[in-house]
This record gives C-alpha cells, sequence and structure tokens, in this order.
C-alpha cells in the first residue's frame, strides 16, 4: 500500500550506490526554479482524480466498462492518489450502478482512495450520494457545485440570494446525514470577491469542511490562481473552522500544471486532475504530470513506476489520443536519436553511473517512473549511436558493420526501425560467411 506519511525523499541516491568520485547532484545541477520546500512529512498534498468523472466529460472519450473503472481506481491505489471522484449518480440508474460498484470495491479492496461523488448544490443531486454511502457503509463525500461568476449568473438568470439558499439546503442535508462536503463554486477564477465571500461563508457555516477553487474555463494564469487561493484562505481563516481548500484546474490556455503549483504555494491542500488531462474541450490538468513535478520538487514522495501503465489504460478504455511526445509517459519522453545528445548518455553509462545517465539529458529520471533511457538508430545519429545500439543487443560491432549502419541512418527519412538494423546485420553476417573468390 502507498504510504500517506512519507519519511520524505531526495533525488540524490545515497553515496554508496554512486561511484567514487561523482561531485554531488547540487554541483552537477543549478536549480534556477527556487521553488519553496514543502516537506511531505509535515504537509501531505493531496491529489483528487477526477478521471472517472470530469474527465469521462472529454467529447472525444468513450465511456470505459466497469471492469476497466475498477482497474482504474486501483491504479490510483498504486500511485497513492488521495482520492478520486467516482462519478455523478444523479445522472441516471447506469452511472448509479457504476459508482455503487465502484465504492463497494474500495471497501472490499480495502483501498487507500477515498471516494467522492458529484452534484449539482440541490437536496435531488444529493440523495442518491448518500443511499450508496448508507448501502456500501463507508462516508462518500458530496462534491456539490454550483456557478458562481457574474457572467454564469446572467446567462441562467441567477441571483446570489438564490444560490446561497440552495447551498444552505443542499450542505446542510449531507451534514444531516454525516456526508463530508467539498463545496465547489464553479468558475471561480472569474468570480466576484464579494460573492465567493457569501457563497464560500454559507456553505462553511453549513458544515462544509473543504471548499474548492475552480478554474473552470482555464482562465487563470499562475499569478491569478495564488492570488485568488490566498482570498479563499482570509475567508476560510474568517469562519473560524478547520476547513481545507482544493484548486481545481483546466487546461484550456495551457497553463493548467504551471496554475496548480501556484495553488499549491498559495496554500491549497489539494489539487485536481485527471489521467492525460482528459475532459471537457481541451482537458482538465494532468494528474500524472502533478505526481511527476510535486516529486521532482520534493513536495511529494509516492510511488511513480506504474504510472506509464496507468496512462496507457485510461488511453486504451477511452480512446482519448496519447500522442508520442506526451511528457515523461509518451512514446519519445525517454528515446534519442541525436548524437550529441546520445554521446552524453554512452559517456555517463560508460563511467558506470545510471544516475548520472538518467539525468544528464534528461530533467525528469526515467527511473523515476519505470521506464529507462533509449538510444535510437537515425538520421541525427552519431556513430557511437550505432555501436550502442549493436553492444546493447550482444551485437559485435564492427567497423564495416556499423559504417553500413550508419550509412543507411543518414539516408532515411526517420529512426530505423529495429527490423530494419537487424536486416542489415543478418546480411552484413551473410556476406562474412560466403567463401572468398580466388583470383
Amino acid at each position: 500500500m502507498p504510504s500517506r506519511n512519507p519519511e520524505g525523499s531526495d533525488s540524490e541516491p545515497p553515496v554508496a550506490d554512486s561511484p567514487s568520485g561523482r561531485p554531488a547532484e547540487s554541483d552537477l545541477i543549478y536549480d534556477w526554479n527556487q521553488a519553496p520546500r514543502i516537506d511531505p512529512r509535515s504537509r501531505w498534498i493531496e491529489l483528487d482524480d477526477e478521471t472517472l468523472r470530469d474527465g469521462l466529460q472529454s467529447p472525444s472519450a468513450k465511456s470505459p466498462s466497469i471492469e476497466d473503472k475498477l482497474e482504474i481506481v486501483h491504479f490510483m491505489h498504486d500511485l497513492g492518489i488521495d482520492g478520486a471522484d467516482i462519478g455523478l449518480p444523479a445522472a441516471g440508474r447506469h452511472v448509479f450502478e457504476d459508482v455503487l460498484r465502484i465504492a463497494r470495491e474500495i471497501v472490499d479492496q480495502k483501498l487507500a482512495v477515498v471516494p467522492n461523488c458529484a452534484a449539482r448544490t440541490v437536496v435531488a443531486d444529493c440523495e442518491p450520494i448518500v443511499e450508496i454511502s448508507q448501502r456500501v457503509g463507508i462516508p462518500v463525500e458530496v462534491a456539490a457545485f454550483i456557478g458562481s461568476s457574474p457572467i454564469r449568473q446572467y446567462a441562467e438568470e441567477w441571483d446570489v440570494d438564490r444560490l446561497v439558499r440552495l447551498t444552505h439546503e443542499a450542505v446542510s442535508y449531507c451534514t444531516r446525514n454525516d456526508l463530508p462536503v467539498m463545496y465547489v463554486t464553479e468558475d471561480t477564477t472569474r468570480a466576484k470577491p464579494d460573492d465567493l465571500r457569501r457563497l464560500y461563508s454559507a456553505a462553511i457555516e453549513a458544515g462544509a469542511r473543504r471548499i474548492c477553487v475552480a478554474d473552470t474555463v482555464g482562465h487563470a494564469t499562475p499569478e491569478g490562481a495564488a492570488a485568488v487561493v490566498r482570498f479563499v484562505r482570509k475567508v476560510v481563516a474568517e469562519s473560524g473552522e478547520d476547513v481545507k481548500v482544493d484548486w481545481h484546474g483546466h487546461r484550456d490556455r495551457g497553463l493548467d500544471v504551471a496554475n496548480a503549483l501556484a495553488a499549491v504555494e498559495a496554500g491549497a491542500d489539494r489539487l485536481h486532475g485527471t489521467c492525460l488531462g482528459i475532459g471537457e474541450r481541451v482537458g482538465n490538468t494532468p494528474i500524472d504530470l502533478l505526481l511527476v513535478n510535486l516529486e521532482l520538487l520534493g513536495w511529494s514522495n509516492r510511488d511513480l513506476t506504474r504510472l506509464s501503465e496507468y496512462c496507457h489504460k485510461v488511453h486504451q478504455c477511452t480512446g482519448v489520443p496519447f500522442p508520442d511526445n506526451y511528457p515523461v509517459v509518451g512514446g519519445d519522453a525517454f528515446r534519442t536519436g541525436t548524437g550529441v545528445h546520445a554521446a552524453a548518455i554512452i559517456k555517463a553509462r560508460e563511467k558506470g553511473d545510471d544516475w548520472l545517465a538518467d539525468r544528464v539529458y534528461s530533467s525528469v529520471p526515467a527511473s523515476m517512473v519505470g521506464a529507462n533511457q533509449i538510444i535510437e538508430v537515425g538520421p541525427m545519429c552519431g556513430l557511437s549511436n550505432v555501436v550502442h545500439w549493436l553492444q546493447e543487443r550482444g551485437i559485435e560491432a564492427d567497423e564495416e558493420l556499423v559504417q553500413r549502419i550508419f550509412a543507411a541512418a543518414k539516408d532515411a527519412a526517420s529512426v530505423l526501425a529495429e527490423d530494419e538494423i537487424l536486416a542489415l546485420v543478418t546480411k552484413h553476417e551473410a556476406r562474412g560467411s560466403l567463401p572468398q573468390t580466388v583470383t
């Protein structure tokens, strides 16, 4: 089971594991990022995975089978993800049954994933969550969402008094039924401060002990994300209650991960995301990239060796595209066919230093996510690429063979496939076995 109270971690391996004479990491990599240190032993940054609810709102996604959904929740457990939005049960009987089955799996398999369910901030949407919670025997957090921005209010012909009344009714109903509530103001990053203060205060007064800042249309910049989280933390402080603050971001402007990290620095307790960033329009904050960045910043200590498997599973069962150049878990993330890059990796390996080889041309260590640095042979390669490729496969890299493969690579339009190179090896070996003609 993944630890929820980790001992912390350092990216530098123990001295005993390092080749004699290698300088310390701080001498080899100067870090301009200047991120404040958040010790995961003292402040655990929670993650809430929205793949099975908000993620499935992607117009390009197909709905996974219940078997696939259960497997996805097991991946969340293995990756140390703290919570999961498992659906909106008021959407229909089929969704209700899937949510019930997932909640039972969490209970029966003792998964360390706390379930929550989305609901509009109306009692009718909260009632099915109460039923599910009572049937499976664990609290299911209600993620009650309501529009908050003036543009939404104008389009819907709402007023703040009505929103406050709905908030009080729905949150009070949930707390009377012993369910925890996360109160979500949709479009928070375009809402007026006075409206947010009224809505959040009403929710806290009614018993919500978690409130969520939602960048519903991806409007925020990192500075804006930090500003709104700091404002909301002041509202919480004014209430005098112990209330946690969540951040829920979208990627419309491509600032999703940066915004989430800014929200953490400003005091957010939990970040939301979806696997591969799937979701409505261009999607949500990718939880896979949140996991990686939290780890690299020293803000988290989770085992990410199954991260690539998780992403491939979601890709396979939703049909959402997964490009090769996707960061960290894409097919090209740790793959190079460029001569100068490959040469640096090869030289590091020749020193017998896997730690060095994993970082000399990569800001993300491949080993952190259960992968390896891969050196290919193609039009941008050097002779060292060819020699390394052959030696890795136990093939003698004699000069004639190396030159033959190198020449083919330079004439190619792309990286040579393994079978293309092996065909050249076979042809070379056949030529070597033929008897020489006497003249």
